[in-house]
């Protein structure tokens, strides 16, 4: 039973959201929301604590105030707003580390709840159509934020295996939208024209921003479950998303992706990673049995309603133009398969 709770990250948007949902409930005593700069938006009652993760100083915060249950939501997928990719892997990895060393020392803490990502499975032509909890993918992420929560997980398992007395729950959350949130993903179709793999159309899962909070409401004073995949129901493609959102489309080589992303990434418009560009162009499928089964969460979005409230509130890519988004619908349907039988011709 949580009753202190420490969240990690409560400056950012998710762990804000995180700590005014759990300031409703009567049961959890105490909060404390900790992060490096001071949050610009509500965390309900939960006190705020200047302090950094990296710091070993967390340990003494743990302790003075007999923190039992521990919730990292500081783990963070988008550079752009850490200042950089150093920054970003230094939070994730060494942050956790420095973390995880603090629970380790701790006689207090009996809980820890980590959100972590879909990323971890990396996205490949040769993956399984639908990824479970203990199956490995074919290709670890080699970069970025998949990397980092790789690494991170792995961390976790460690600390697992040296403190068995406490109880471990990760949520491998598919890409998060809403109409609030800001992520890589809800960046890129928010661009006035959206670039995709030439010859893809890859589909996806998602979770909307009210399903992330709920599942890991649930994660925090519900019993430990271990891993468990989060997403919404079905899946959406990337020309359906496009559509949606009224975007329209241009189509780019796989192989330029790299240079396309580091021109958008200096834009300041989206962060356009490698990890994302092979998303874009082979998805991924998340099992989400246990979620059900063993969490007991069930998404009140599926990936295509969480990703319409997502559309609803965004901006027409030309102002004034409705019709727009009509216009793309009605070409987006038969834009994949022409642009391969395109690119099955040039072929040698």
């Amino acid at each position: 039973m949580a009753n202190v709770v420490l969240v990690t990250g409560v400056s950012r948007y998710l762990g804000g959201l995180y700590a005014r949902r759990l300031s409703h409930d009567p049961s959890i005593e105490r909060i404390l929301g900790v992060d490096v700069v001071p949050p610009r938006h509500s965390i309900g009652r939960a006190e705020f604590v200047r302090a950094d993760i990296r710091n070993p100083m967390i340990g003494r915060i743990m302790s003075q105030a007999g923190v039992d249950t521990v919730v990292h939501m500081n783990v963070i997928a988008t550079p752009k707003d850490m200042g950089g990719r150093v920054t970003q892997k230094e939070i994730n990895v060494i942050g956790t580390m420095q973390l995880l060393a603090a629970c380790q020392k701790s006689e207090s803490v009996s809980r820890l709840v980590v959100k972590s990502s879909a990323a971890v499975y990396g996205s490949s032509p040769k993956d399984p159509a639908m990824f479970s909890e203990d199956m490995s993918p074919k290709s670890l992420p080699r970069t970025g934020f998949g990397k980092d929560s790789v690494e991170v997980e792995g961390y976790v398992r460690g600390f697992s295996r040296r403190r068995p007395d406490v109880e471990i729950t990760m949520l491998r959350l598919a890409n998060v939208v809403g109409p609030t949130i800001h992520t890589s993903i809800t960046d890129y179709f928010s661009l006035p024209i959206v670039p995709i793999p030439l010859g893809f159309d890859a589909r996806f899962q998602l979770v909307h921003e009210d399903d992330a909070i709920a599942a890991m409401m649930l994660a925090t004073t519900g019993p430990a479950v271990g891993i468990v995949n989060v997403a919404g129901d079905g899946f959406v493609t990337v020309t359906q998303c496009t559509a949606l959102a009224r975007r329209p489309v241009f189509p780019v080589p796989l192989s330029s992706g790299s240079l396309l992303g580091a021109i958008v990434k200096r834009s300041g418009l989206a962060d356009f990673s490698t990890d994302q560009l092979t998303l874009l162009a082979f998805g991924r499928g998340l099992d989400t049995t246990r979620m059900r089964t063993v969490l007991g969460f069930e998404p009140q979005y599926t990936s295509r309603s969480a990703f319409e409230d997502f559309a609803r509130h965004l901006r027409p890519a030309v102002p004034g133009v409705d019709g727009v988004g009509d216009a793309v619908s009605d070409a987006a349907g038969g834009t994949a398969a022409a642009i391969a039988r395109v690119f099955d011709r040039i072929q040698p």
